[in-house]
């Protein structure tokens, strides 16, 4: 398959989530990416979920397929070098240290672009660099909490929650390969290289969409409806008799529908309090408590079969673990079994971009830790055994295949 990245290298310096995500979108587009780990304990999240193997775990494997792993200790003079000589060769660099880490290692976009003058580098942040808060670090919980996004999760009474996966760093990570693919684009057309800064808090809020324009409207916060919508009546998840489901009426002739050929109840449509959507949102007091009613009577596949044929979205509430391995995810090709040098076999997540009726490949799996030292470095650098194992001894890196001092 022809990717619309191939001959597009990045290095990516990031760990932990939004960084690592940039790159593997990248990565599923066709860009070679090598990703620098620390030669002990590598990527932070290389510890955090289940371990698979050695050195992976499920969180690690979420975000960094389709990349080769290299280990380098950043702190040491050597280390440093090595980024510095392999720099020339790469068209990106994404970076999550916090806000004037990179400098001080010699790894800031000013040092990095004189080395490589057309380099487009990726800075992600918790907050904005120049800002009175750059020098705080940014962790997805907080920054949920501070942007507001707790306070319109969950249900009305209820504490603030937060989303049940980490949507801040997995948005900030979304909107940096956007704007690296931009930039690529301008490069093209200008030959410039451009530093990009992302952070995570102006990306959570981001996030608030719809919700926070509404709130700026009123004047205060909007009221939390939970699984519901907050101008849409009936939308949401409802109980049948022997499961949930979701039913999403969009339009006042889905509403028709749904009350006279589902739930066989024309005097609901005929009822001027429901007449229209705006009359429904402001009566959904006194509409959801027949909704449910009514919908808690009925069996839910019978439900489904109904609300089906009259072309009314609606789906059944699944499991994650049933979701998976769906007859729908299983066709679609979404999660895919690699080969394990340790496990013997893991699940991976494919890409879901489709060019051309064609789904992206998983080109390779997420790496072992520092699997790819050696052959990056000495087909980039041209670095002997003996140099390499220099460096080992030193600390300065870990070679795969032979032991530590």
């Amino acid at each position: 398959m022809d990717l619309p990245l191939e001959g597009v290298r990045v290095l990516d310096l990031s760990r932990v989530f939004a960084g690592p995500l940039c790159g593997q979108v990248l990565a599923d587009f066709g860009a070679e990416v090598i990703k620098v780990e620390h030669p002990g304990r590598g990527d932070d999240t290389r510890d955090w979920g289940m371990r698979i193997g050695h050195t992976e775990t499920t969180y690690y494997n979420s975000m960094n397929r389709n990349k080769r792993s290299i280990t380098v200790d950043l702190q040491t003079p050597e280390g440093r070098q090595l980024i510095h000589d392999l720099v020339p060769q790469f068209d990106v660099v994404v970076q999550n240290f916090k806000t004037g880490g990179a400098d001080k290692l010699g790894l800031g976009y000013a040092k990095l672009k004189a080395l490589k003058p057309d380099l487009i580098y990726c800075s992600v942040a918790g907050y904005n660099s120049g800002g009175p808060e750059a020098s705080r670090p940014g962790y997805d919980l907080v920054i949920q909490g501070e942007a507001g996004l707790m306070a319109i999760n969950g249900e009305a009474g209820q504490d603030p929650l937060k989303f049940g996966v980490a949507v801040v760093d997995m948005m900030t990570g979304m909107y940096a390969a956007q704007a690296v693919l931009a930039a690529l684009f301008s490069r093209e057309r200008t030959g410039r290289g451009r530093h990009i800064e992302m952070s995570l808090y102006d990306c959570g809020l981001m996030v608030t969409g719809y919700y926070g324009l509404d709130a700026l409207r009123m004047g205060h916060d909007p009221q939390r409806y939970g699984n519901g919508h907050p101008s849409i009546v009936p939308y949401g998840m409802f109980e049948a008799a022997d499961g949930p489901l979701i039913i999403a009426v969009g339009n006042n002739s889905q509403f028709d529908k749904f009350c006279r050929e589902v739930l066989e109840r024309p005097d609901i449509a005929l009822d001027k309090r429901f007449s229209t959507n705006v009359e429904r949102a402001r009566n959904r007091d006194i509409l959801l408590p027949i909704m449910v009613q009514l919908i808690g009577g009925m069996a839910r596949e019978s439900l489904l079969e109904r609300l089906h044929a009259q072309g009314i979205p609606c789906g059944k509430v699944a499991g994650l673990h049933e979701a998976l391995i769906s007859e729908r995810t299983q066709q679609g090709g979404l999660v895919q079994e690699t080969p394990h040098p340790i496990a013997g076999q893991t699940h991976v997540f494919a890409p879901p971009y489709r060019l051309d009726g064609e789904r992206l490949p998983i080109r390779c799996a997420p790496p072992l830790l520092g699997e790819a030292t050696r052959e990056v470095l000495q087909q980039m650098l041209r670095l002997s055994e003996a140099q390499l194992r220099a460096l080992q001894a030193k600390g300065v890196l870990t070679l795969t295949d032979l032991p530590l001092p």
